[in-house]
């Protein structure tokens, strides 16, 4: 029986992945160069250290700007998701889960300033009885501690709570933390390989909540 639902935040929530990748495709592309998905899609969902404007410097063999070239992807960044909303489907998750009385989560790699900003914009802040960010952990995905302290927060042991991802880090932490796992992958992560899932969907609005938890327990037997 689900007893809860945790949230991912990048990518699934609001597209913010999609928008970095391409702003960053943008500016490779001004020096001639290209930051592919392969290298780029290990760092999705996670804190994996990757400089992107030191390996743009490897690829043209020489120094670059990286203050300049950091404010310019942060106001193109800042420009794209001036009018973005949450991904299709989402609210309608959140809403019935709240009306069948289960418990919702989020658990997210970035940090929580970044996390509740966002969600208060779109007006879906107030949803979230717990959130979990890189605030509270020493690692973050694809290690399962971001899941397991939000199911600990919510009162609801890993195995009763469905989690929600886009990226394969994601995916591999929720399913380690015992968790069933429900992969919505966005534009920039649709082509990545997940291995560790329960349920794809292409979209949130493609099939109702209660539809979902239906074909989860189909899945068990």
């Amino acid at each position: 029986m689900v007893k809860a639902i945790i949230f991912d935040f990048d990518g699934l929530i609001l597209d913010t992945e999609t928008h970095e990748y391409e702003v960053l495709q943008e500016m490779f592309a001004e020096h001639e160069s290209e930051l592919p998905l392969s290298v780029w899609g290990n760092v999705i969902g996670t804190q994996a250290g990757f400089k992107p404007f030191e390996y743009l410097e490897k690829q043209l063999g020489k120094t670059l700007d990286h203050e300049a070239l950091t404010a310019d992807r942060r106001s193109r960044f800042q420009k794209r998701m001036k009018d973005e909303s949450a991904r299709p489907g989402v609210e309608a998750y959140l809403q019935a889960a709240k009306e069948l009385g289960i418990k919702i989560g989020l658990a997210s790699s970035s940090d929580y300033k970044w996390v509740s900003d966002h969600l208060k914009q779109i007006g879906l802040f107030d949803y979230f009885e717990c959130i979990r960010t890189s605030d509270d952990v020493e690692e973050v995905k694809p290690n399962p501690e971001l899941y397991l302290q939000t199911a600990s927060c919510l009162g609801v042991e890993p195995k009763d709570c469905v989690a929600f991802e886009d990226s394969v880090n994601g995916s591999i932490a929720a399913k380690r933390a015992g968790m069933k796992c429900v992969i919505v992958p966005n534009k920039v992560t649709s082509t990545l390989q997940f291995e560790e899932y329960d349920v794809r969907l292409e979209s949130m609005a493609e099939i109702e909540l209660l539809q979902l938890f239906h074909q989860l327990e189909k899945e068990d037997q």
